[in-house]
C-alpha cells in the first residue's frame, strides 16, 4: 500500500521543507525492509507524527534510532528508538512544493 503525506516542520531542513509531500509504503513488509539511511514516517507519543532518518537499526530488536537534520530537532536522542509497529511507512518519493 501507499499513502501521501504532507511535510510540516523543519526537523528534516534542508533536504524537505514544509509544503513537501513524500509518498511512503506502508504496511509490515516496508517496515521489514528499512535500514540505516531511510526516512521514516511514524508515531511518537509525545510529539506525534514524525519524519526522521534511520540512524540505525538495532539487529536483536528491530528498534530503529532516528535522527533530523535540523539542529532543534526531537529525534532519538531525546525519546529513544522508536518500536518497528509504531512505523506509519517507509519513503519511496519526495515531491518537493512548487517554487514561488
Amino acid at each position: 500500500m501507499v499513502k501521501i503525506i504532507r511535510v510540516h516542520g523543519k526537523s528534516l531542513f534542508p533536504d524537505f521543507h514544509p509544503g513537501d509531500y513524500v509518498l511512503l509504503w506502508t504496511g509490515k513488509r516496508a517496515v521489514r525492509t528499512i535500514k540505516e539511511g531511510d526516512v521514516i514516517v511514524f508515531r511518537q507519543a509525545a510529539y506525534g507524527t514524525l519524519i526522521k532518518r534511520v540512524e540505525k537499526v538495532d539487529p536483536e530488536n528491530g528498534l530503529l534510532h532516528v535522527r533530523g537534520t535540523h539542529p532543534a530537532s526531537a529525534d532519538s536522542k531525546y525519546f529513544g528508538p522508536i518500536p518497528p509497529e509504531e512505523v506509519i511507512g517507509k519513503m519511496i518519493a519526495h515531491i518537493r512544493r512548487p517554487s514561488k
